[in-house]
Parts: C-alpha cells; sequence; structure tokens
C-alpha cells in the first residue's frame, strides 16, 4: 500500500497472515514444498511511471511462480535440512541468506541448513536464472512456504507418536518437545513426517514480530571454507581423467583458426596428451596447465578476421555518435545539453572462465559455475545432437561473476574438446583471455537533455546509445535465448529490459529514457547493474548541473526534487553519516548520488582527494589519479534477510562504482583489446579504496526483500564522478576518467598467452 506520499507502507506484519498452500511430496522422508500466486504490486501516488506498476524483477519473479513448486525443503533422517537451491552461488551470500530462511520458518540452528546448488533442471523453466538480484525476492515466499509445510508436517508426527494434540507442542532449535517435557529430535521424525503420495496444505508463515534469524546480521554460512581454501569451485573437483585443458585464441576479437602449422611438433612436447582444432582456437590437453600454456606458446596458427577487425575505440564511438537518436528540437526554456562517452570494461571475475566436461558418444556430463544451467544444457546438448535428457550440468560454485557466468561459453568449449577427443576434460582460460576474449561491458554514449525554469524541472530527456548488449541468456531456457538473437526480436527485447530496468526518480516534469543499440561485432554482457551505472551516472551529473542553475545545494535540491519519503530517507541518511557540507581542503570534495531499481532504493555519499600530491604519488605500473577516501551507502532494501551479508553488497558496488568512473576501461586497437591480465586491467586496488567506509542499513519499511546484489553500482560511480566535477571545477564526460592514459606496455597478442611473472623479488623495495 501507499500513503499520500507516494511512499509503499509496510504490512503489519511483513507479508501478512494470509493463508498459503504448500504440498507435502511423496518421498522416502519428509519433502515439503509451496505453491505461491503472483503477488500484487503497490502502485506510487506520484506520476507513475512504468516501473511502478511492474519492473523487470517483477517479470522475472512471476514467470518463476509456476514451478515454485518443484523446489523442495528435505528433513533428513541425521536431523539436518537439504535444499538444492534453483540459483547460483557467485559470491553473493545466497546460500547463506537461503538457508536463514528456512531457518526461521522451520525454527531450526542455522548449522543444520545444507544448502546446496540444484543441477540444471529443464522443468524449471524460467525459475533457475539467477540475475537482475532477483533471488532473494522470488525465492523469499516459496522457500519459506516449503519449510513452513514441513515444520507442520513434523509437528502432525510428533502429536501422533506422542498422543498429544499439536498445539500443546513446540518446535525449537530441531527439537519438538511435548508438555511433560518429552523431547524428539526432528531427524527422528522425518520418516514419520513423510508421505506416501502428494497432498496439499495450508500454512501461515511467522509474522515479521516473531522472527529470530531474518533480518539479524549473520556470518556467511561458508566463510570458514572460503577462507581455508576447502571452498569447491569447478577447478578443485576431481573428475577422473579430466586433465588440464586451454586454447589457443585469436590475437583478434573472434577471429578463427583457418590452419595451424606445427601440430605434430606440439603433440611430442612434454605432457601434451592432445592437441585438436575447435571452433574457437586450438585446444591443448596436457598433465599440467603450465604443459598447455608451454605449447600454446610455441602454436603456430594462421587466423581468420574476427568481429571487430581493425576496429579500434575511435571507430566504435563515430558509430555510436552517428547512430545517437534526436532528442528534437530544444525547447524554448532555459536548457542543459550534455553528451557522456563510456569504455568498454571487462566482466572479468577473480575465478578465471572454466568448466569440466566429460562427452561420451551416448551422454555427456558437464561441471561449471552456470548462471543459467537450463539453457547451457540445451545449447551443449543441441551441439553435441544428444537428447536434452542425456546432457548432465552440475553448477558449481563460483568465485564472482559480474554477469560474466550468465554466458557459458567455457562449458560450450568443454563439451566440444572433450567430443573431439574423447577424453574428460578440465579447462580453463588464461588470465588474457578474459579481457580480450571475454565479455565486456559494451561501449556507450549517453545524451541528456533538460530544460527549466524558476525553481521547476519542466522536462528531462536521455538517449542511452550502446554497443549491443548481448542478452542472448534470455530469461534462463532455450526459447527467451533464441528470441534474444533474433534479428528484430533481439531489439525488443533489450528495449523490454532497458524500460523496466530504468526509472526517473525525481520529479522533472515529462521525462523520457530511449535506448539505440549498433554494432554486435562485440562480446558484451549483463555486466552488474547492465545498463544503470552509464544511465545514472550522466543523470546524476546533470542534477548536479541543474542544482548549480538554480542555485542550490547539490543535496537540497536532490531532496526537494526526489518523488518518494523512502528515497528522502536515504538521502537524508547519506548526507547525516557522510557529513554533507563539512569544511574540506581545495581539490577535496564531497558527491551525493541516488538511485533506485527493483523495489531498492539507496544513497552514495562519497569525498574524493584530487589534489596533486594524491594524484601524483607514484605506483608501479598504474594510473594512480583521484582517490576516494570516503564512502556512505544508505541503502533500504525494504526487508534486509541478513544486513551483514547487505553491507558486504554495498562494499563490493562501491568497488565496483570506483573503477568505472576512475580506472577500469578496456583500449580497443585494431580489432583487439589491449589488456591482458589483471595487472593493467584497473579494477579498484586498495591504493584506491576508502579507508573510511560505512553502510547503514535502513529499518525495514516494506516487509519484503527488495533487489541488492546490484543497487549500490550506479549511485557509487555518480557520486564519484559529482565529487570529481565539484574538486576540479570540471564535470568528467568520458568515463573511466584515466582512459586518456595508457600507463602500460602492451603484451604481444602472439603468442596469446604472456610469459608468466617471475618470483616478483624484483618489485620488492
Amino acid at each position: 500500500m501507499t500513503n499520500h506520499h507516494g511512499t509503499e507502507q509496510p504490512r503489519p506484519d511483513g507479508i501478512g497472515r494470509r493463508r498459503f498452500l504448500g504440498y507435502v511430496l511423496a518421498a522416502p522422508t519428509l519433502a515439503a514444498a509451496a505453491q505461491i500466486d503472483a503477488p500484487g504490486r503497490a502502485q506510487a501516488a506520484v506520476t507513475p511511471q512504468p516501473t511502478d506498476i511492474v519492473d523487470l524483477n517483477d517479470l522475472m519473479t512471476v514467470a518463476a511462480l509456476p514451478t515454485s513448486h518443484l523446489v523442495t525443503v528435505m528433513v533428513n533422517t541425521d536431523g539436518t535440512v537439504s535444499f538444492a537451491l534453483p540459483r547460483a552461488e557467485v559470491g553473493q551470500g545466497i546460500t547463506t541468506s537461503t538457508a536463514m530462511l528456512i531457518a526461521e520458518e522451520l525454527d531450526v540452528g542455522l548449522e543444520r541448513v545444507k544448502v546446496s546448488l540444484a543441477d540444471a533442471r529443464p522443468e524449471l523453466v524460467f525459475n533457475q536464472l539467477t540475475g537482475g538480484s532477483n533471488t532473494t525476492i522470488a525465492t523469499y515466499e516459496p522457500i519459506r512456504v516449503a519449510a513452513a509445510v514441513a515444520r507442520k508436517q513434523l509437528l502432525l508426527a510428533a502429536a501422533a507418536q506422542l498422543g498429544v494434540p499439536t498445539g500443546d507442542l513446540t518446535l525449537a532449535d530441531g527439537t519438538v518437545t511435548a508438555p511433560d517435557g518429552t523431547a524428539l529430535d526432528i531427524g527422528s521424525l522425518a520418516e514419520k513426517a513423510a508421505s506416501t503420495h502428494v497432498h496439499r496444505v495450508s500454512v501461515s508463515l511467522k509474522p515479521r514480530s516473531q522472527f529470530a534469524v531474518i533480518g539479524t546480521a549473520r556470518t556467511r554460512v561458508d566463510a570458514l571454507a572460503a577462507v581455508t581454501g576447502r571452498k569447491t569451485f569447478a577447478m578443485d573437483l576431481d573428475v577422473p581423467d579430466a586433465k588440464p585443458t586451454m586454447v589457443c585464441r585469436a590475437p583478434t576479437l573472434n577471429g578463427t583458426p583457418r590452419s595451424a602449422a606445427n601440430l605434430a611438433q606440439v603433440r611430442s612436447m612434454p605432457g601434451v596428451t592432445d592437441v585438436v582444432t575447435i571452433s574457437t582456437g586450438i585446444a591443448v590437453r596436457a598433465e599440467t596447465f603450465g604443459q598447455c600454456i608451454d605449447a600454446i606458446q610455441v602454436l603456430e596458427v594462421a587466423w581468420r578476421d574476427g568481429t571487430a577487425e581493425g576496429k579500434s575505440d575511435d571507430d566504435v564511438l563515430r558509430e555510436l555518435r552517428w547512430a545517437e537518436p534526436s532528442l528534437g528540437l530544444p525547447p524554448l526554456a532555459p536548457t542543459i545539453d550534455e553528451r557522456f562517452t563510456f569504455a568498454f570494461r571487462s566482466n572479468s571475475a577473480l575465478e578465471t572462465n572454466c568448466a569440466v566436461a566429460d562427452v561420451r558418444s551416448d551422454r555427456a556430463e558437464i561441471w561449471s559455475s552456470l548462471k543459467s544451467p537450463i539453457v547451457a544444457q540445451q545449447t551443449i546438448a543441441a551441439k553435441l545432437r544428444l537428447p536434452v535428457r542425456d546432457v548432465t550440468v552440475h553448477v558449481t560454485e563460483g568465485g564472482g561473476s559480474f554477469g560474466r557466468k550468465l554466458f557459458f561459453d567455457a562449458a560450450l568449449e568443454a563439451a566440444e574438446i572433450s567430443r573431439a577427443i574423447g577424453k574428460p576434460v578440465k579447462l580453463m582460460w588464461h588470465r588474457a583471455d578474459e579481457p580480450r576474449q571475454g565479455r565486456t561491458h559494451p561501449m556507450a554514449t549517453s545524451r541528456v537533455r533538460t530544460w527549466y525554469l524558476g525553481g521547476h524541472v519542466l522536462g528531462f530527456k536521455q538517449a542511452h546509445t550502446s554497443v549491443a548488449t548481448d542478452l542472448g541468456h534470455g530469461f534462463g531456457e532455450l526459447v527467451t535465448a533464441t528470441a534474444a538473437h533474433l534479428p528484430i526480436a533481439d531489439q525488443a527485447f533489450s528495449q523490454v529490459f532497458f524500460q523496466l530496468s530504468q526509472t526517473m526518480p525525481y520529479e522533472f516534469g515529462a521525462s523520457s529514457r530511449i535506448l539505440n543499440e549498433t554494432d554486435r561485432g562485440f562480446n558484451t554482457g549483463s555486466m552488474r547493474n547492465v545498463y544503470s551505472p552509464d544511465v545514472t551516472c550522466s543523470r546524476e551529473l546533470v542534477v548536479d548541473r541543474l542544482a548549480a542553475r538554480m542555485r542550490e545545494d547539490p543535496y537540497r535540491f536532490r531532496r526537494r526534487m526526489l518523488r518518494t519519503d523512502r528515497a528522502r530517507a536515504v538521502l537524508d541518511e547519506a548526507a547525516r553519516v557522510g557529513e554533507w557540507g563539512r569544511s574540506l581542503p581545495d581539490g577535496v570534495a564531497q558527491g551525493i548520488a541516488f538511485h533506485d531499481e527493483y523495489r531498492a532504493v539507496s544513497a552514495v555519499l562519497v569525498e574524493i582527494d584530487c589534489r596533486p600530491q594524491t594524484v601524483g604519488r607514484q605506483i608501479r605500473d598504474a594510473v594512480t589519479g583521484p582517490r576516494v577516501t570516503k564512502a556512505v551507502v544508505a541503502v533500504d532494501v525494504g526487508l534486509a534477510v541478513n544486513p551483514k551479508g547487505l553491507e558486504a553488497q554495498m562494499m563490493g558496488c562501491v568497488m565496483d562504482g570506483i573503477a568505472h568512473a576512475l580506472t577500469a576501461g578496456l583500449h580497443l586497437r585494431d580489432g583487439a583489446f589491449l589488456e591482458a591480465s589483471w595487472d593493467n586491467d584497473f579494477y579498484t586496488r586498495q591504493w584506491n579504496t576508502p579507508p573510511d567506509f560505512r553502510v547503514v542499513v535502513m529499518p525495514p519499511t516494506t516487509g519484503e526483500p527488495g533487489g541488492a546484489g546490484e543497487l549500490g553500482v550506479a549511485g557509487a560511480m555518480a557520486a564519484v564522478a559529482c565529487a570529481y566535477a565539484r574538486a576540479t571545477g570540471s564535470m568528467p564526460t568520458r568515463f573511466p576518467i584515466n582512459h586518456g592514459t595508457l600507463s602500460f606496455e602492451p603484451k604481444p597478442p602472439v603468442p596469446p598467452v604472456p610469459q608468466s611473472p617471475t618470483d616478483g623479488l624484483d618489485h620488492v623495495r
């Protein structure tokens, strides 16, 4: 519901006391699932926008509902509770928040809940895609309902065994207790509570006033395994006879092999077991990855042209400028017109692209960190000409994603190699492969025009022109993935994604957004927050310009123009905690920005040091430039399931935003990206991480979780850009700001795997 300010109001008990339908499934031990109806969406009383009615996250949530009953909570005889999460854990902490939902509703200790990642399950259709900050929103009710069904069945089984009414029993910490003190562990009831047939039951969920787990700060359930190296990623798997495999790739983007002159020589090298030509290059399988690298470095390959042959940054920028939509005739009122340019940025995650594959004549088995495993399974099956049922795809945990793992090129490539040589392979992309041939955030321009009169903004137009973002993963299955690649449908797909993920949070009169996409010769992807960082950064810089024209403080101008109380609350909190307006030396300034997306709102305040002694400091092989010295994020996601996890999410988002604004950009020259490692792909480093960092998680406002995984990126990028403009007196229009300086010697593209560094002792001072 909303109040007269257009602010969403919390339902008193979180999701209300309405009854939910669930299922007790036929199984040897207790198995429970949910049946969830489509939720309603509150509409704001202020000027409505499409995203007030339905946004991209809503579409994803509704699409997942029909198969929510196929996702089950299992109670085991040892007293543990199992749940196979149909999403990918890539460091965002969803296995922890999922365990918390089950622990809360089932009244068991968090340590008893074992969350694994589900294999690809085509019957789930749209319910196995990890993206759009949707996991917690889409699974919040189904998981809780399934756990509540299990709880009810356990109490019924205990009541039958003890001969007492269920109302006289208590279930706490995994133990059912009778009035006389008799206690039964849920493990002893798991088989008794099981059913021989599927039947529906009705349950109520806990009101928020009774929450003991949800909303409390919890350490991640996998934290110890992560810091001790015991967490299992794809490259840690011990699949029999799966030997290290790497690919020799083209020196230009998407080049393909024509011929190789010395395959016999390479096959005779130490440790090499197989060398085979595939669609993307020359694959080498050996006893060790080091031997794979040695072989790749001596391969002599003739290549066909790639998809961006001969192009450099300036060529792509000219194409974008030519394709920019018109904003029409300028209005008669005072106007601000600006154009912003954004470079390509690498989607490379800490864990490089990798997969294990064992392909036989009649079946295939794949292991990889996959955020769209169903379409991966379907595509691999089609490539291998096998029935989908004969292709098993296991989802492993991933070391980061940034949208990279929405694409399954490593899994597809590993399957192709394994089929070609008839042996299992453990494929790993080299670190240089990622910036050169991997997924990138597309180069883009964003034109903004706004006009005003007196203290009112009369209109705001934004035309965003971008190298096409590949949305070929669709909604996680083959039909929408295929549609996203069709010549006309792909444009419609992008427009839906753009319009339903972008909002205008200010009362700026007649506002509009236009997307136009061009060149499709690049490997782009849904990098974390997709369109929002560039769109929001452009908007917020112009908001600062508007404030200056109206002679208002940037924070107070935003506050006056924001549409909802929730928005004003996070802006106020960021300004308060960050001490907006405090005295700072010349060359040091604050910036503040706002961003909302997927039922969540955030404000970011930063301080940046642009003084000569900071900008000119010496750091080996780096563009130093300004340093962000302070960051404050105020975030309202409605209901934070795990506030500690939310804080970590916001910290990562700010690091992304700093990188977008200041340092992280790829340089395209003659059809190839010059960056070839993390040494010269300048993601935010320790020397540019703010030593003063605070996250304020606002009290629950809506009773239900909103999207958090991407929320802080756009606001952080925009705040850094605004701070830079105030510190230097010059508004930046090209990003990253330091992109014009090439501070490294590009590594040669042939061989494609550069020489590994030595022991680093030559850099010790």
